[in-house]
């Protein structure tokens, strides 16, 4: 047994109100400039629907992923070296610009400084990367709150899996629409195939914490990445000729700090933590050959960070104790392990993700409701589950390759905490057997209530910082988007800016600490964002009367 940590997030798909905030200020922090236009480390999809890229689900079309081969041995679906190797230099299995979308922007000048006319001037659209005017046919989220659905959700590759099996039960009527909010990061996966299907050794899974990055010195744009991740998380900057990915947010979380995502999230819903895995089994776990025993394949090498033997084989391979102690105040590692209501997204995908979701449980409470019936009540919610609009087979497509046991068992407890805590708030007398029902006692489903209803900063997030011991290292240390177009390209200020300042609680530190402590003998404006276009924010404007 080899223990290692991997820093893992999940999110609480029941709290996602589909806002975007953690889409904006990702695309704000790592892809506000030229070469990535089209580019959104986050983005949050509706579901049924086309997803972005359009159709990234279907790996019979992309080969992503892995697959077993006939002797039961793991190969990457979009073919061995040699068939890679041949296609090297023009690799059919990449998405286009169309399939993600072209982006766009409006031609303002127009607009802000035309003459006075009759008629009132329009900001036509213009394509973002050429220029030139285009019509806006597809975008990042076109199926946002089912826009498109009776074009594109029967579309959905999930959908068209399932159609035989659930017959006429998926509507996409607007009347009976049913639908929920998917926030999409790089899953930066135990087993990631990205990785394995870079030439050039460019892309790698950091030993420390299992941030999967882009070492974009090495980077030689062959793209054979993009078409190995299966959630089609890794894009090109046709800008610099480099891959990108998300990162993470590695220097915040270097600093004991959420990454920008979970930061501003408004609903709450993403906790970040450690888990302890063994990784001299996840090999042998993607090889399980029956696909929908992967997720439990993968609980398993999740280690009990609880165990002596694991801790003592922890401390034996590396792992600090203060890593030791967030992993036992982990929330992911509780949600995911101990109560098992968080799920992995495409385990048959057999790269071992690491970014899990809590599916939704609040379209089924507003469904029951409006037929009149108490949408609390705990058999009412057990007996609706099995009859949802969109049914469970779709859920079970997403997180557990089409086995439904484990959603109904995630569904259930979330119902029953809903149902119980009902009970409890309004002063009713609680119904002890609700706890009993889905094998947890009352003091453990008044934990996880606490968890995901009224969760604390600190309790949503416990991430360890670096040691000091490397501090020198880590702080303003490169990033993996170094170099001519990234957002690492330029010089690092001096002290007392620093890269954990990004966040509100560190910045106020920082300028707590110049306001009331030494005083600053130099000032300097990070420019990280900047093109070279215009004039840089927090920048004085030069008057022409200046010149």
């Amino acid at each position: 047994m080899k223990v290692m940590a991997q820093v893992g997030m999940v999110m609480n798909l029941d709290k996602c109100i589909g806002c975007h905030t953690c889409s904006v200020t990702c695309k704000q922090a790592w892809t506000n400039r030229d070469g990535v236009e089209y580019v959104w480390f986050n983005n949050v999809e509706t579901r049924p629907g086309l997803g972005y890229p359009r159709a990234y689900q279907d790996q019979e079309k992309w080969k992503g992923g892995w697959e077993l081969t006939k002797r039961g041995k793991l190969k990457l679906k979009q073919g061995g070296r040699i068939k890679r190797l041949a296609t090297i230099f023009s690799n059919p299995l990449l998405p286009e610009v169309k399939d993600y979308y072209e982006p766009w922007t409006y031609d303002y000048d127009t607009l802000l400084n035309s003459p006075s006319t009759e008629h009132t001037p329009v900001a036509t659209p213009r394509s973002a990367i050429s220029g030139e005017s285009m019509k806006i046919q597809w975008s990042a989220n076109w199926d946002d709150n089912l826009g498109g659905a009776p074009e594109y959700a029967p579309q959905d590759p999930v959908v068209k899996k399932i159609k035989d099996d659930v017959t006429d039960r998926i509507k996409f009527e607007f009347e009976q629409a049913f639908m929920f909010y998917l926030p999409r990061i790089c899953e930066h996966c135990l087993n990631p195939s990205c990785v394995s299907s870079c030439p050039s050794g460019a892309m790698y899974k950091r030993e420390e914490d299992g941030i999967v990055l882009v070492d974009q010195d090495a980077c030689r744009g062959w793209r054979q990445c993009v078409t190995g991740c299966p959630y089609k998380k890794v894009y090109f900057n046709h800008n610099t000729g480099k891959a990108e990915k998300c990162t993470m947010c590695y220097p915040r979380i270097e600093a004991g700090q959420p990454t920008v995502c979970s930061e501003t999230c408004v609903g709450r819903l993403r906790y970040l933590g450690l888990f302890l895995y063994d990784a001299d089994r996840v090999t042998a776990a993607a090889s399980t050959p029956n696909e929908q025993d992967l997720y439990e394949a993968q609980l398993d090498l999740i280690l009990d960070p609880h165990d002596p033997a694991v801790i003592a084989q922890a401390r034996r391979d590396g792992i600090q104790e203060d890593w030791l102690e967030a992993a036992k105040k982990s929330p992911v590692y509780t949600l995911a392990k101990e109560y098992r209501v968080a799920l992995p997204f495409h385990p048959e995908y057999r790269t071992m993700p690491m970014v899990w979701y809590i599916p939704p449980l609040s379209p089924v409470v507003d469904a029951l409701r409006e037929t009149g019936n108490d949408a609390e009540d705990a058999d009412n919610l057990f007996g609706a589950l099995r009859s949802l609009r969109i049914p469970v087979e779709y859920l079970a497509e997403l997180f557990t390759a089409g086995d439904v046991a484990p959603v109904l068992r995630s569904l259930d407890t979330l119902s029953a905490m809903r149902a119980y805590m009902r009970d409890k708030n309004i002063g009713n007398d609680t119904d002890d057997t609700i706890p009993a029902r889905v094998g947890l006692s009352e003091a453990q489903m008044l934990a996880l209530y606490r968890l995901l209803a009224v969760a604390k900063y600190e309790d949503r997030y416990v991430i360890p910082p670096a040691h000091a011991e490397v501090a020198a290292d880590l702080d303003e240390m490169g990033c993996a988007l170094d170099g001519e177009g990234g957002p690492g390209q330029f010089a690092a200020p001096p002290p007392p800016q620093r890269v954990s300042a990004e966040s509100f609680h560190m910045l106020k530190a920082v300028r707590d600490e110049q306001r009331y402590g030494a005083a600053v003998t130099s000032a300097t404006t990070d420019l990280p964002h900047w093109n070279g276009k215009g004039v840089a924010l927090g920048m004085p404007k030069v008057r022409k009367s200046d010149d």
